[in-house]
């Protein structure tokens, strides 16, 4: 992929969650061109483990180059298992610890923002506890970051059990926990956003979340989509991503989506099933609902 074949200024990136066994240089940008994608998301650990391997210069180096040469956006999606709201203190110690790990990662790739989800209090009496522990443990992280450090993107879930962020308003909460910090945005999943009650799928819905989520953080804060079809109905708490046009959303809400200007800047990535072949189709389809934003 060449500069010239790069969206033009004002309308978002499209790619995928793509996969690192094999080496992020060789078996990632790889995976990047055959779909055609002009952003990526990477693990940069096991997203289901707490452990934190040395970096590899020489590979990360090569990863990031090449990315660069090819004008590829990357972001860092940190451990499924990072809770910082967590009552058990192990957990998050750990959280704390993958989260400082994550973006460490992420600014030795050159990707451009972290992903956490924003978690869980786990009991209903520890909720107030929690937003404690998040802004004592990550204030000190965030303060740490530089001008051109990656950004901690926070990704609402499903609004489940004890939730921190049940509906896109609780993340004011949030916000407010990490002190508006200027290295703070947001990745909004749009499967999570369904699952937890918003009908991005009725006409105009789509359009309405995004005004809202706009008029919650800010546009500039938005920063990432996780664009995903569902499985499971809106409300229905269940965080289960499906094919474009295959799920509970359909494929329309997601022309509302692309054309919507708080995404101008916020690339779309698809974490939905398969592969190349899967995910290059559902590309291309995204790249013509993008062909038809004035």
């Amino acid at each position: 992929m060449s500069k010239a074949q790069v969206p033009n200024i004002g309308k978002p990136r499209l790619g995928a969650h793509v996969p690192t066994s094999g080496g992020m240089a060789k078996r990632s940008i790889a995976y990047a061109q055959t779909i055609e994608a002009e952003a990526i998301q990477v693990f940069a650990s096991n997203p289901r483990g707490w452990a934190m391997p040395e970096a590899n210069l020489a590979a990360d180096t090569a990863f990031r180059d090449l990315a660069l040469e090819l004008d590829i956006e990357t972001y860092v999606h940190a451990p499924f298992l990072i809770n910082l709201g967590s009552p058990t203190l192990s957990t998050y110690e750990n959280s704390l610890a993958s989260t400082a790990y994550s973006l460490k990662r992420s600014r030795e790739i050159g990707a451009l923002g972290t992903v956490i989800h924003t978690g869980s209090a786990v009991d209903e009496s520890h909720i107030n506890q929690a937003w404690k522990q998040i802004h004592e443990g990550i204030m000190p992280v965030l303060n740490a970051l530089g001008e051109n450090d990656p950004w901690l993107l926070l990704e609402p879930t499903a609004g489940q059990g004890q939730s921190l962020v049940k509906k896109l308003d609780d993340l004011i909460k949030y916000f407010d926990a990490l002190e508006w910090h200027p290295k703070v945005g947001v990745c909004l999943d749009t499967c999570h956003v369904f699952a937890a009650g918003h009908d991005i799928k009725s006409k105009g819905g789509m359009t309405q979340t995004l005004d809202l989520l706009v008029s919650l953080v800010g546009i500039e804060r938005i920063q990432l989509i996780h664009a995903n079809d569902s499985m499971d109905v809106c409300g229905a708490l269940k965080d289960r991503h499906q094919n474009i046009g295959e799920g509970e959303i359909g494929s329309k809400p997601f022309e509302e989506l692309i054309a919507h200007p708080a995404v101008k800047n916020a690339p779309l990535i698809l974490e939905t099933p398969g592969q190349e072949v899967e995910h290059g189709s559902e590309v291309a389809l995204f790249k013509k609902m993008r062909s038809k934003v004035k």
